[in-house]
């Protein structure tokens, strides 16, 4: 018993020293330090010869140090000894180093012909040809084992590697394949496509995948393709486009209406609102289904609201009562109660009969998710009453409880706000450094922006007077008190001409003009930033801001430079594919 606790204990330190060792080589090779790196692999090879890793690292510190006669020594005695196609490779890319392309084609086909006498070889040889970035023969071991063994099936790696080529019709041809035949492979195929269509934006890269599809539709009727199409017409936000899928989708496939209905609240979240009332008023005419028909008047009037005017308030109230009325007051009209309670605290400042709509709510038997969205929109009306304390207390309630899911990290963000709007800086800096990485876009890009103004208004007023004013207009505007933080704005602009505020200020009076419905006054605005602010932050929202207004006001000549200049100068805006998209419809592209 006491020799088999030695032997265990000397194995577990055995252990312990060449995992330090490792860990202690791979150091070396990520700082460069490659004689060193080499001195502690040749030690782990040593206490483990079948190590392929560690065999492969000391290979490579020969090559760093251009020893590549010990290199080229070591993979042939390697390759007597194994005989693995892999080092045929191995040895061939030796020479490549050298320069001796011959010899190293020489053993690259050699390689090759492995998989040709043997075609599971291929899963060793092709993966090493894609380690040295050999693509062209990557591309071939995988195709000539295809041939030799139908059952093979490696049109993922092979449109990875068409895509490293650029030949993204090949890609395309082959990721399509690949979704239809493997749906499981569905999700990370798109994720591929999402890369080229946001990364690349490659115009034409983005007319390929659409005609592949369409061609798919036309040969095999499948609703699959249906679908992939939708999901394409999603990608470029073109809402309107998706919809038609989703109806003929709906035609064949009755039990589809869910996906209509995400379809007009994505459209609503992207300001579609043409698509939107269509997408919503399809459901409403089609569906018998209460829970749906809630949803989409709850959609409906939302987006009512967002453009109303005073004027249109109590015939608002009336419309909200009446739904109410003809679906009561449950958990199942949870949507249409919120939206009660926001507009009668934010538009009919009136945020008693919020608090008690909601009160109201939380008595009822609603599940834990539901009561966290009450909770949330409670916290909002307590904010609006200037209750931070109070709101900050349900935020982090709902935060606690979130455990890092997409509503924890709302309240988050709405603890950073409360923070900003208090002039608390530096704790709500705290807060939106950890959600500047946030798993949901939208709120990783708003905590940015906010910690970008924050920061860039602190570097040059350390006392942050500026900041204070602005934050407090802010706050204003979430009251929606646009006139008060209107006034607010002018003043700061007034004040602080000249500093690092100056363009942010001059976007946000913008903005405000935009909704005030007074559309000279905000390009007034942004054009000030244009003219004077060209290396700013805020460049490519006056831009998109401006095109946008001279669009909608069908001044296409006014529009179209700017959505151009958008395009070619500012690839990483937010903006920059529905840029891409109203460019190309003011243009007079052809759909295909």
């Amino acid at each position: 018993m006491k020799k088999k606790l030695v032997l265990l204990f000397f194995l577990a330190l055995s252990l312990f020293v060449s995992a330090q060792t490792e860990q202690l080589a791979q150091n070396y090779m990520d700082r460069g330090e490659f004689e060193k790196a080499q001195i502690a692999y040749e030690e782990l090879l040593k206490s483990q010869p079948n190590n392929s890793n560690y065999f492969e690292q000391v290979v490579v510190c020969y090559q760093q140090l251009q020893q590549f006669e010990k290199s080229n020594k070591a993979i042939e005695d390697r390759l007597d000894k194994y005989k693995q196609g892999n080092l045929l490779v191995e040895l061939g890319y030796n020479f490549q180093l050298q320069k001796n392309t011959d010899k190293a084609k020489k053993y690259y086909d050699q390689a090759l012909d492995k998989i040709r006498k043997n075609p599971n070889e291929v899963y060793t040889i092709a993966t090493t040809f894609e380690r040295k970035a050999l693509v062209d023969y990557a591309l071939q071991a995988y195709q000539i084992a295809v041939a030799l063994e139908p059952k093979f099936n490696f049109n993922f790696q092979m449109a990875l590697l068409y895509g490293q080529k650029g030949d993204t019709d090949n890609m395309i041809e082959m990721f399509l394949t690949e979704s239809y035949k493997t749906p499981q492979n569905l999700l990370p195929i798109q994720n591929q496509f999402t890369r080229f269509l946001t990364e690349y934006s490659k115009e034409n890269f983005n007319e390929a995948l659409k005609k592949a599809i369409l061609i798919r539709i036309q040969k095999t009727q499948d609703l699959f393709w249906n679908e992939y199409l939708s999901w394409f017409y999603v990608q470029m936000k073109e809402y309107g486009k998706a919809f038609i899928q989703q109806k003929a989708i709906y035609k064949r496939n009755p039990e589809s209406f869910s996906n209509i209905v995400n379809l007009g609240q994505l459209a609503i979240e992207e300001n579609d609102d043409e698509a939107a009332k269509e997408i919503l008023g399809f459901v409403l005419e089609n569906t018998k289904d209460l829970d749906l028909k809630i949803k989409s008047n709850a959609y409906l009037m939302e987006m009512k609201i967002k453009k109303a005017t005073p004027q249109d308030y109590p015939l608002i109230r009336q419309e909200l009562d009446a739904l109410l009325k003809q679906f009561g007051e449950s958990p199942f009209t949870l949507s249409l109660l919120k939206l009660k309670a926001h507009f009668v605290t934010f538009n009919l400042k009136d945020a008693d009969s919020g608090k008690s709509i909601l009160k109201n709510v939380l008595d009822m038997p609603i599940n834990r998710e539901q009561i966290a969205e009450i909770k949330m929109e409670l916290a909002d009306i307590l904010l609006f009453e200037e209750k931070f304390n109070q709101a900050l207390i349900f935020y982090s309630q709902i935060e606690s409880d979130g455990n890092n899911s997409p509503i924890g990290q709302e309240a988050n963000l709405k603890i950073a706000k409360t923070s900003y709007y208090k002039g608390d800086f530096k704790w709500a800096n705290h807060q939106l450094e950890v959600l500047k990485s946030a798993s949901t876009q939208l709120i990783a890009n708003d905590a940015l922006d906010l910690f970008l103004l924050i920061s860039d208004n602190t570097v040059e007023d350390s006392t942050q007077v500026a900041l204070k004013k602005f934050s407090r207009a802010d706050f204003l505007l979430f009251q929606d008190k646009k006139q008060d933080a209107l006034a607010a704005f002018l003043a700061i602009l007034k004040e602080n001409k000249g500093d690092a505020i100056e363009p942010v200020t001059l976007l946000r009076i913008g903005k405000i003009y935009e909704s005030l419905g007074d559309m000279a006054l905000a390009l007034a605005n942004y054009k000030q930033i244009l003219d004077n602010f060209k290396e700013c932050i805020y460049i490519d929202e006056a831009l998109f801001y401006s095109a946008e207004i001279y669009s909608n006001t069908n001044e296409i000549e006014k529009a179209q430079p700017l959505y151009e200049e958008l395009i070619t100068k500012h690839e990483d805006s937010i903006y920059y594919v529905t840029a891409q998209k109203k460019y190309r419809k003011l243009r007079g592209d052809k759909e295909i």
